[in-house]
């Protein structure tokens, strides 16, 4: 079973992450990430992709052209978990602007 984030051990998570923030009117973060062109959006998506794939952990997501913007959130819960916050390590990891 999943665990919801709640409390301090939310807070402390969220608080080591770099500019992702709660969605309003969802238990749930976003981040937007902007790139040159679309290839490099791309490229970014299939990183992403394939360490949601090893972590069976994956974003909702939107892309046009040179922005990809993510969302995430845990089913399993209904709400942020510490899976969330893995990926979203992941990806702060990576270093690409937003």
């Amino acid at each position: 079973m999943v665990e919801k984030l709640i409390g301090d051990g939310r807070a402390e998570a969220l608080a080591k992450l770099d500019g992702w923030r709660e969605v309003s009117g969802r238990d749930a973060i976003k981040k937007t990430f902007r790139f040159v062109d679309f290839n490099a959006a791309w490229a970014f998506m299939n990183r992403v992709a394939l360490r949601a794939e090893k972590l069976d952990h994956h974003p909702e997501w939107f892309n046009v052209y040179g922005t990809v913007e993510i969302t995430l959130s845990t089913h399993d819960c209904d709400g942020l978990s510490q899976r969330d916050i893995a990926l979203a390590a992941f990806i702060d990891g990576l270093g690409v602007p937003s």
